[in-house]
C-alpha cells in the first residue's frame, strides 16, 4: 500500500510524537494512528473507501490546527 496522506502533530519528542496515515492500494483503504514515532505503537483500521478514511483520520486529529501535512516521499 502507498501512503496517500500523512500528518504529524509537530512534536519532535519520541514520547509526544503522533502520526496519522491514510494508505491505499487503489482498491482498499486503511488509516494508521501511530504514537511514538517510527518505533512507536500503532493501530491500523481498514476503511471501505477514501471518504471514510478521511473522516476517521480527521477524528483522530481532533480538528486541531497543530497537525502538519507531511509531503509524500
Amino acid at each position: 500500500m502507498r501512503v496517500e496522506r500523512h500528518w504529524w502533530n509537530g512534536d519532535h519528542t519520541p514520547r509526544g510524537r503522533r502520526d496519522v496515515y491514510i494508505r491505499t492500494d487503489g482498491e482498499s483503504w486503511e488509516v494508521e494512528a501511530r504514537a511514538g514515532g517510527g518505533t512507536g505503537r500503532s493501530k491500523i483500521y481498514p476503511c471501505p473507501g477514501r471518504k471514510s478514511a478521511e473522516i476517521l483520520a480527521g477524528a483522530w486529529m481532533g480538528g486541531q490546527s497543530r497537525w502538519r501535512v507531511v509531503a509524500p516521499s
